[in-house]
Formats: structure tokens, C-alpha cells, sequence
């Protein structure tokens, strides 16, 4: 039976978990993941994870917040003027923003703190600062 290589690509379900067991993804309830391996789609410890399954293997990584997300950049969290806001929204913690810069690009930001005149904003990843783990299924390589 033939294993997973690099620049494979491949069909794989997945459960994400944190270290603590709660899970923030998964492809069970859908269609599996596919994906060109070698093309910087995935993080590099799931990518390295696929590598030598077989079809239909199912096995259970922890990947490192270095192969994963990266630690938490604290120069990734911005105060910014409640002003600075649109009207109609009421900052809480944890609530997730868009925000556009001069030459149109986008970024993803995170309440971190709310405060009385500004908002600290944290544009980390979500899991950044996490090790995680995943329950893998090879479902196909093509």
C-alpha cells in the first residue's frame, strides 16, 4: 500500500484539540480536508504528521506551538481609541474585528481588553502561544 509523500496531495479528516482536550476544529461533520502537501497550505507539524500514513490510518499528533501557531507576539497588541471604532459596535473581550489599512489590505484582530477610552487589540493567531493536538484519518492520496 503506498504511503503519504511530500507534494502529495491528499484527503485527510481531522479533530483539532488544545492540550487541555477541547477541540476548535474538525472536518468530521463535512467533507475531508484536501490538500497539495509542500505548498505551505498547512502548519508545518499537521503537514509532517501526513507524511508516511497509508490510506485509511488513523493516528493522533501533538504538534508544538512552534510547529503550530508560533508563541504569542506581544508587539501583535495595539490600543486603539474607542473612537477609532464604528459606532454600532460595542467592544467585549474575545470578539473578533476587521481592520483595513491605508493601501486596502485587511487584518484580523481579537478584542484582548476593553478599557474605558481605548481597546487593546491582539492580532496573534487565535491559537497562537498553543500546542496542538490532532486526530488524523487518511482518507485518500490522489
Amino acid at each position: 500500500m503506498s504511503k503519504v509523500r511530500e507534494n502529495d496531495v491528499v484527503k485527510v479528516h481531522y479533530t483539532g484539540k488544545l492540550s487541555n482536550g477541547q477541540v476548535f476544529d474538525s472536518s468530521l461533520e463535512k467533507e475531508p480536508l484536501e490538500v497539495s502537501l509542500g505548498q505551505g497550505q498547512l502548519i508545518p507539524g499537521f503537514e509532517n504528521g501526513l507524511i508516511d500514513m497509508e490510506v485509511n490510518e488513523k493516528k493522533t499528533i501533538t504538534i508544538g506551538k512552534k510547529d503550530a501557531y508560533g508563541e504569542v507576539n506581544s508587539e501583535l497588541f495595539h490600543k486603539v481609541p474607542k473612537s477609532n471604532l464604528p459606532e454600532d459596535i460595542k467592544p467585549e473581550v474575545g470578539m473578533g474585528l476587521v481592520g483595513s489599512s491605508a493601501d486596502g489590505s485587511q487584518q484580523q484582530f481579537r478584542v484582548a481588553k476593553v478599557e474605558a477610552e481605548e481597546v487593546i487589540l491582539d492580532a496573534n493567531h487565535p491559537l497562537a502561544g498553543q500546542d496542538l493536538v490532532f486526530d488524523l484519518q487518511l482518507v485518500e492520496i490522489l
